[in-house]
């Protein structure tokens, strides 16, 4: 006989074959971590005593106390910008926060009061081991270590230190002053308090409302309803009639191989050309393939296989099919992928059939790093006594916009396309500044990009006076990771904005931004 008050504590990672009855009888539990700083503040100062508080007699301990406690808390709160944040939502506990502040205490008893604190001793332990012991993504390692590098120093225990205009390191004696000050912070913060942009909010608001569709849309029911108006198959299979007359004709293997060798196809590019074709043509092939079978299988021809399901309740949500993304490329709606498929085949066919364009839209191509290789490689056999290995990519973004190229550059391509996101574009004076209220994606003006070679001494290339470089990263997809990362883009900005303001903005360039 089991007791009545008996009760079972369960604690399970997520999995697929969890059975869900189980989940239905049970009482759920979540940890969460506190939403905004105020409440991540008051959860780490409401594990601390007085004791704890009074354990170092250094004047250094309860303002780096304090400064850990505020990085802990932004970490976690850059989370929920998205790729903004950080390309990779770690999970970051309280594990992470105990073994900083036990390195903090052991680091400030065993100091040397002539030397002081050695601060690149405790960036590096934050920044690489205790915090950065998770991060896996590199540009996420340097975000973190650029907090580490503008918050911890001796100038965090001076009178005018704030993290942001209002967030100072309280001057507190007692436990119950800090609880107090922190209960004085305001409830909602912006996010500039973690070095965003106050535009972060709306990506943030908008990916929780597209979270919250998304789930809607994927339990409606997905049988078609009885009733006079159409039908699931009949709207599918009208869309499916009207993208089979859009989609381009198949490219005749004959016809390409003969331009390709009019063009040179021993050519970096052309050779870059014909493998970008190749996979055109699979995604054609394909589209056309499941097109036809599901008009056939709606009309109950043939059987309707799990493919052609998918692909039909997929096209009804206006969803990419699995099987076509496959193939080819991420896109937020069906409409948006078709375009992109379309506005693809145009600059190969016109790059195949008419010649070399003036300009490359890097967005339309399946592999952009090998296009980018395939242009270092043209430049290094063009100049005689030149190694690829100490060839480089370089760029220059220049004022003009597509429509004002008339011809190619003398050497390299020009690349237009890329949006600029968490930051606005000085067209005028070609530099980085902030964005305009509102505005997610600022489109830059055409790149060129070029190579140089680093092991000659005249290629040196300096920022102008009072600037600086931003290497800012180009992704193909605004899903930051290592799969959609393509290279990094030399950005100007003024010296006193420096590369930490953008660093910490979470800069980026896109290709699309869908």
């Amino acid at each position: 006989n089991i007791n009545e008050e008996y009760r079972t504590w369960l604690t399970t990672e997520v999995h697929k074959k969890f059975p869900i009855n189980l989940l239905q009888q049970s009482i759920k539990y979540t940890n969460e971590p506190p939403q905004g700083v105020k409440a991540g503040l008051k959860r780490t100062y409401a594990a601390f005593n007085q004791e704890f508080i009074d354990i170092s007699n250094m004047p250094q301990w309860k303002p780096m106390l304090y400064g850990v406690a505020f990085l802990h808390t932004t970490v976690q709160e850059r989370r929920k910008f998205g790729p903004l944040g950080w390309n990779i939502p770690y999970e970051f506990n309280q594990a992470d926060f105990n073994a900083s502040v036990q390195f903090v205490q052991n680091h400030l008893d065993e100091l040397d009061l002539k030397k002081g604190v050695s601060w690149t001793t405790v960036r590096y332990m934050f920044g690489e081991i205790q915090y950065g012991g998770r991060v896996t993504d590199d540009l996420d390692k340097i975000l973190l270590n650029t907090y580490c590098k503008v918050w911890f120093g001796d100038h965090m225990f001076g009178p005018n230190f704030v993290f942001y205009k209002g967030y100072p390191i309280p001057k507190c004696k007692n436990i119950q002053e800090y609880r107090d000050y922190i209960q004085s912070l305001p409830l909602k913060d912006t996010p500039e308090v973690f070095g965003l942009h106050p535009n972060a909010d709306i990506t943030y608001q908008t990916s929780m409302a597209n979270s919250s569709l998304g789930t809607i849309v994927s339990i409606q029911p997905k049988e078609s309803a009885g009733g006079s108006g159409e039908t699931r198959e009949s709207v599918v299979q009208r869309l499916a009639n009207e993208m089979l007359e859009k989609l381009p004709p198949d490219y005749v293997p004959h016809e390409v191989k003969e331009r390709l060798r009019k063009m040179g196809h021993l050519a970096p590019m052309n050779i870059f050309l014909r493998q970008e074709i190749d996979r055109m043509q699979r995604v054609i092939t394909l589209v056309r393939t499941t097109l036809t079978d599901l008009n056939l299988a709606i009309e109950g021809t043939i059987i309707m296989s799990e493919n052609l399901r998918d692909a039909l309740d997929n096209m009804y949500d206006a969803r990419v099919p699995a099987a076509w993304k496959k193939v080819s490329w991420e896109s937020a709606t069906l409409g948006f992928w078709f375009t992109e498929l379309l506005e693809r085949n145009t600059q190969f066919s016109t790059w195949v059939f008419e010649g070399r364009p003036h300009q490359f839209w890097m967005t339309g191509f399946f592999n952009p790093q090998g296009f980018l290789t395939a242009m270092r490689q043209e430049i290094t056999r063009s100049h005689q006594g030149w190694a690829l290995d100490s060839v480089v990519l370089h760029n220059d973004v220049t004022k003009m916009m597509k429509e004002d190229i008339t011809s190619p550059p003398q050497e390299g391509v020009y690349i237009y396309g890329l949006y600029l996101d968490g930051a606005g574009w000085d067209r005028k004076n070609i530099r980085l500044v902030e964005p305009q209220p509102k505005v997610l994606f600022t489109q830059i003006p055409v790149v060129h990009v070029y190579a140089i070679n680093t092991s000659l001494p005249t290629t040196v290339i300096k920022p102008r006076a009072g600037y600086c470089f931003y290497e800012c990263p180009v992704y193909k997809k605004p899903r930051r990771t290592d799969l959609t990362y393509i290279f990094p883009l030399k950005l100007s900005s003024t010296i006193n904005h420096g590369s930490d303001r953008w660093i910490l903005r979470g800069v980026g360039l896109l290709c699309d931004t869908k």
